[in-house]
């Protein structure tokens, strides 16, 4: 045998090899996908979370500064369902109930200072109308001698007529330091009732505060409590807030939302009015019907560690379903397009070759390549517009890829090498 013909006989031997090792492929387990013709979809999808369009936030009632932090001591359960009227949280009252004691016990005080003044006005009054008294009487005196003075001396007549005018002096001085005394003790008392007013006031602002330490829900609903600013946590027993701080939500559960963040290459796709398909990631058999219903103008940081930008998006949701609750993260299909009758495949059965598209269509004898024109895809499928038909098959994986290589294989590369 020459040199020539052995070559031959080799070559038509490794190409046996090559044929056997594709036709072990082929006959291998691939899986098959079929080209349909239907409605194609153009879909984006991002991961949201649940809210409620309407809600009752409850907050931690406003209080004095005088009572400091408010902590809480007791609270619901986060998820749990409430009725009209049932605690939700109580706060600790012991510095509430330290300043109703203080207050109670400046009230007293006052007051009792209040009862000696006024028994020590009564008491100067009384002394302030004896001696205005006694000055009326000695002016009578004096006037009676006036009268009866026709028969005295000048000098005489003289002295009494200025122990007259000395009386009359002496009277409208009682008089007026009654006057003046009373305008003084008014004020006193006013003061002093202005005092009693106000620790009233503060008594009762205690007392006040005291009932608010209970906080009462005005509706029914579920309490969903909300996350505390330094911890980062929801909130639980033995954390301080400050007066007025959003401690718990009370949903309306018939109006939900889901609000998703589209990246900023995404956004021009989404527009209000946009069907979307929801899925609680909790429930993933369970598929809800949404709309688009608004589209952020402004962009935001995705969190406060990236700089990437998003767009908050606001879907509605359809109808109301107990398993829908606010805080569950959900999966959303927003169908930004839809092209009615065209042909589509899975896009795993599309591979790239330089420039072109090759799909492997099944047939009889096996898989073959074909060239196919795409059209748009989403994240599942592809449209086909050229090269293949409704109803074909073709392969989601190359038939003819090389795996681990078989002995053959192995022996064939070592003769080569040869």
């Amino acid at each position: 045998m020459n040199k020539n013909m052995k070559n031959n006989l080799w070559i038509a031997f490794l190409l046996l090899l090559a044929f056997g090792a594709c036709k072990k492929k082929e006959t291998g387990q691939i899986p098959i996908g079929t080209v349909v013709r239907g409605t194609f979809y153009v879909d984006l999808y991002e991961e949201g979370e649940i809210e409620a369009i309407r809600s009752i936030n409850i907050s931690s009632p406003t209080i004095s500064w005088r009572y400091g932090n408010m902590k809480i001591a007791q609270i619901v359960k986060d998820g749990q369902e409430v009725n009209a009227g049932d605690t939700l949280i109580v706060f600790d009252p012991s510095e509430v109930q330290k300043g109703i004691v203080e207050a109670e016990g400046y009230l007293e005080i006052s007051q009792a200072e209040l009862e000696r003044l006024t028994a020590q006005h009564e008491s100067d009054l009384e002394e302030l109308k004896a001696d205005y008294e006694v000055a009326r009487i000695s002016q009578e005196i004096s006037n009676i001698r006036f009268e009866s003075a026709g028969y005295e001396s000048d000098v005489k007549k003289k002295e009494i007529q200025l122990n007259l005018e000395k009386a009359g002096i002496a009277l409208d001085k009682a008089k007026e330091q009654i006057e003046n005394r009373i305008k003084i003790q008014k004020e006193e008392i006013k003061q002093k009732n202005l005092t009693i007013t106000q620790n009233k006031s503060r008594l009762h602002e205690a007392n006040e505060t005291l009932r608010r330490m209970f906080v009462i829900t005005p509706a029914p609903g579920i309490a969903i409590i909300s996350k505390s600013w330094s911890s980062g946590n929801k909130f639980q027993v033995g954390d301080q807030c400050w007066s007025g701080f959003p401690i718990i939500q009370l949903p309306d559960l018939t109006a939900l939302k889901a609000t998703v963040k589209i990246n900023e290459v995404d956004i021009s796709k989404i527009k209000k009015g946009l069907e979307v398909e929801i899925k609680p990631d909790a429930f993933s058999d369970s598929i809800f019907d949404g709309t688009v219903s608004s589209v952020a103008n402004l962009a935001i940081n995705k969190d406060a560690s990236s700089k990437l930008k998003v767009f908050p998006v606001e879907i509605v949701i359809k109808g109301t379903n107990p398993k829908l609750l606010p805080g569950l993260t959900v999966s959303c299909r927003i169908i930004v397009d839809k092209i009615d009758s065209v042909l589509y495949i899975p896009i795993e059965a599309v591979h790239q070759e330089g420039d072109k598209y090759v799909v492997y269509r099944k047939s009889a004898g096996g898989y073959s390549p074909v060239e196919i024109e795409r059209g748009l895809s989403n994240a599942d499928f592809t449209v086909v517009t050229a090269g293949l038909d409704e109803n074909d098959e073709v392969a989601l994986l190359n038939p003819f890829a090389t795996g681990e290589k078989n002995t053959e294989e192995k022996k064939t590369e070592t003769f080569l090498k040869e």
